[in-house]
C-alpha cells in the first residue's frame, strides 16, 4: 500500500470519510488509528521496534523536560540528551552500518536485520523533539496518543519530510473543517506527483538503469547522459513522493513543509542545499553544523564542520565509502566555492557578465548542476571503484556520435518515448522557473471551474496514457525509500 497505488487511495477515501464525519476535537484520533494500521500493515516485523523506540522516546521527552526545568548542573543538561539521542539511533546505526562492519571491516558473514519502515526519517524526527524540549524550545506532549501520532502520521512516516514538533503539532491534533480551496490543492499536488513519479522518473530510469548496471559498456558521452538522466530522476522521484505526501496531508487540511524549492535552479552548491531535501538539510545544520560551532569559531573550524556535517548526511544516506565519498565531495564543493568567490566573480566581470545579468545566472546554474551531477553519478554507482571509474570513463572516451546515431535507442527507450520523456523534463523545468515567482496551484484556482475540471481531467488523461507502467521493473517502488 504505497503513494501511487489503489490501495493507498481507497485507504485514504475512507479515512476522509471518517474524519470529516467526527467531531472536531477528535477528529486527530481518526488520524492516530489510521496512521497505527498503516504502519503496521507496511512494517509488521519492524513494528515491534518502532514501538520501543515511541516508548522509549515518549518518556525520554517527559524526563528532559523535568530536567531542563530543575536541573541545575549544566554538564548534565548536555550530555544527558546527547546519550539519549544516541540510545534512539541505535537501530539507525546498526541495521544500516551494521552489515558494512561485519562484511568489509570484520570479514564476516551479514545479519538478517529487521529494518522497521520509515526508520531514518523517524529518527531523525524524535532525536529532533527530544533536543528541542532539552533547550527549552519546547513543552514535551504529554498525550502519549498525540505523541504517538505526531512521530507517526501516515503521509509522512515513510519517507519525509522530515517534520519538526512546533511546526506539525500546531495543525496536527486540532480537527479542520472541510475546506475546498486547500483540498484542490492538496489534489494538485497528488496529481504533480503522479506525473513527476509515472512521466519523468520512471522513464528516465530505464534508461539509468542499463548505463549504470552496464556501466563497464558505457563510457564518454553515455555516463553523461546516465548521470544528467539519473540527477532528473532522483529529483522527480523524491520530490513525486513528498508532493503526494504533503497533498494527501492537504486533504486533512494538514499543512507538511515543503521539502524542494527547486534545486537545479541554484546558483551555487550552498544554494542548492537550501533548496534540496530542505528537512534533511535543516536538521544538519541545527542539529550538527551549528551545535559543533558553525561559522562562531572561525574559518578553518569552519571548514571542519562543514566537512563532518556532511559525513553525517553520507552516513545517513547508507553504508559503505561511496556515500562518505559523496558526503566528502559536497563539502569540498561549498569550502572551494567559498575559497574562490572573488576570483569568480572576477571571471564573469572580465566576460563582461555583471552580478544580475541573466547569462552569470544561467552560467552558475549549469555550473552547478554539473558539479551536483557528478556527486550523483558516484551516489547512483553500486560502489566508489565503480563511481569513479565511470567518472574517469566519461572524461577520457569522446563519443559525441551517440547523439546522431541509434545508440541512444537502443538503452531502453524507443524514440516515442525519448520524446515523452523530454517533453515531460521541459514541462518540469518550464514550471520550476514559473514556481520561483508565483504559485501555480494558486493560478489554477482562480480559473473557471469548467477550465479547472479540464486540466484536472487533461493532466489524468495523460499521464494514464503516456506515463510508464511496467517495462520489466517495479514502478512503484520510490528511491528515498531505501534510505
Amino acid at each position: 500500500m504505497i503513494y501511487i497505488s489503489f490501495y493507498f487511495y481507497l485507504f485514504v477515501a475512507v479515512l476522509l470519510g471518517i474524519y470529516y464525519a467526527m467531531p472536531l476535537r477528535y477528529r486527530w484520533i481518526c488520524l492516530l488509528l489510521g496512521s497505527l494500521a498503516f504502519y503496521y500493515r507496511l512494517s509488521q516485523k519492524g513494528f515491534g521496534i518502532f514501538a520501543v523506540t515511541l516508548l522509549l522516546s515518549y518518556f525520554m521527552g517527559i524526563f528532559l523536560e523535568y530536567m531542563q526545568e530543575t536541573e541545575k548542573n549544566p554538564q548534565v543538561k548536555k550530555w544527558i540528551p546527547v546519550a539519549f539521542a544516541l540510545l534512539i539511533s541505535l537501530p539507525l546505526i546498526l541495521t544500516k552500518h551494521g552489515d558494512f562492519v561485519l562484511k568489509s571491516l570484520l570479514h564476516k558473514a551479514s545479519y538478517p536485520w529487521i529494518v522497521p519502515l520509515g526508520l531514518s526519517f523517524y529518527t531523525m524526527q524524535t532525536i529532533a523533539y527530544l533536543v528541542d524540549i532539552s533547550k527549552g524550545k519546547i513543552k514535551a506532549q504529554k498525550n502519549p496518543g498525540k505523541y504517538i501520532l505526531f512521530v507517526c502520521f501516515f503521509p509522512q512516516i515513510v519517507q519525509g519530510p522530515i517534520p519538526r514538533y512546533q511546526e506539525l503539532s500546531a495543525t496536527l491534533y486540532e480537527g479542520h473543517p472541510f475546506n475546498e480551496r486547500e483540498f484542490c490543492k492538496g489534489f494538485h499536488l497528488i496529481l504533480w506527483g503522479f506525473f513527476l513519479k509515472l512521466m519523468v522518473a520512471d522513464k528516465a530510469s530505464i534508461v539509468v538503469n542499463t548505463i549504470f548496471d552496464g556501466w563497464q559498456a558505457y563510457h564518454g558521452f553515455y555516463v553523461l547522459v546516465g548521470g544528467i538522466l539519473y540527477s532528473i530522476q532522483l529529483y522527480a522521484d523524491f520530490s513525486s513522493c513528498v508532493c503526494l505526501a504533503r497533498g494527501t496531508a492537504a486533504l486533512f487540511g494538514i499543512s507538511l513543509a515543503e521539502n524542494f524549492r527547486r534545486p537545479y535552479l541554484a546558483e551555487s552548491v550552498k544554494d542548492f542545499w537550501g533548496r534540496w531535501h530542505i528537512s534533511l538539510s535543516t536538521w544538519l545544520r541545527d542539529y550538527i553544523y551549528i551545535p559543533l560551532g558553525g561559522n562562531r569559531k572561525g574559518k578553518w573550524r569552519k571548514y571542519i564542520h562543514i566537512l563532518i556535517t556532511f559525513t553525517v548526511s553520507g552516513l545517513w544516506h547508507g553504508s559503505g565509502y561511496k556515500y562518505i565519498f559523496w558526503g566528502w565531495m559536497h563539502a569540498a564543493y561549498q569550502i572551494f566555492g567559498e575559497l574562490s568567490k572573488t576570483w569568480q566573480g572576477r571571471i564573469y566581470s572580465w566576460l563582461g557578465m555583471a552580478e544580475k545579468r541573466r547569462c552569470r545566472r544561467y552560467c552558475q546554474r549549469a555550473g552547478t548542476f554539473f558539479w551536483i551531477m557528478l556527486s550523483w553519478i558516484i551516489f547512483r554507482a553500486s560502489g566508489l571503484k565503480r563511481g569513479l571509474s565511470m567518472l574517469y570513463g566519461m572524461f577520457t572516451v569522446w563519443n559525441p556520435w551517440i547523439f546522431f546515431d541509434d545508440s541512444l535507442l537502443r538503452l531502453g527507450l524507443s524514440w516515442k518515448e525519448w520524446g515523452i520523456l523530454l517533453l515531460s523534463i521541459y514541462v518540469l523545468w518550464q514550471v520550476d522557473i514559473h514556481q520561483e515567482r508565483l504559485c501555480i496551484r494558486d493560478k489554477i484556482l482562480e480559473q473557471p471551474l469548467v477550465i479547472r475540471w479540464g486540466i484536472y481531467l487533461g493532466a489524468i488523461a495523460v499521464i494514464w496514457v503516456f506515463g510508464t507502467y511496467g517495462f520489466g521493473f517495479d514502478a512503484k517502488a520510490f528511491i528515498y525509500g531505501g534510505f
